[in-house]
């Protein structure tokens, strides 16, 4: 009897634990980097930080969208030091926010141009949420193909991006998950 709870354990899918891209602790000020519309004549504001609350450190993304002057955008940005492993299913965190929506964006090393880029959104809740986004629901922006390997994917932002809104957004981790 005791045997088949055993085999419907065995028979359940695991869920692996996504393997941690960064958790913005000791030197994420030296990882991450700012960036906004202003390198090409937008003028959007903000800036990033990291918070923290209860022992945990996070990064904060603040400031105001606009799409004025042909911008749209306010973001923190990483270059992968260690590449995303081939059989990565997609991108997980945990964030909270204001309830806008928000977008993560994965540039390959076929990019070439800065609007060259995947991107898949993402909403907040006032609440801690951990957020799932599958290679799916990542959509090729400024030419790029279709399909990308894991593996190629050289940098990840972390993005306000689109209209005008005021951007209110914490991240505690970012990570490669696996089915």
């Amino acid at each position: 009897m005791k045997l088949i709870p055993v085999l419907l354990l065995l028979a359940a899918p695991l869920m692996a634990d996504p393997m941690l891209i960064d958790d913005f602790s000791d030197g994420a000020e030296n990882r991450w980097r700012y960036a906004s519309d202003r390198v090409m004549g937008g003028v959007s504001e903000g800036g990033a930080s990291l918070g923290v609350e209860d022992g945990t450190t996070f990064a904060q993304l603040r400031g105001m969208v606009s799409t004025a002057n042909n911008g749209g955008f306010i973001q923190i940005r990483q270059d992968l030091q260690i590449r995303l492993p081939s059989d990565a299913a997609g991108i997980s965190l945990r964030a909270r926010g204001n309830g806008a929506t928000y977008y993560v964006h994965l540039r390959p090393e076929a990019s070439r141009r800065p609007w060259q880029y995947y991107q898949a959104a993402f909403e907040t809740s006032a609440k801690w949420q951990d957020i799932t986004l599958p290679w799916s629901a990542f959509q090729p922006q400024g030419g790029l193909g279709a399909a990308f390997a894991p593996g190629d994917i050289r940098s990840l932002g972390i993005v306000a991006y689109g209209a005008n809104y005021e951007v209110v957004l914490d991240v505690d981790w970012v990570g490669a998950h696996q089915d």
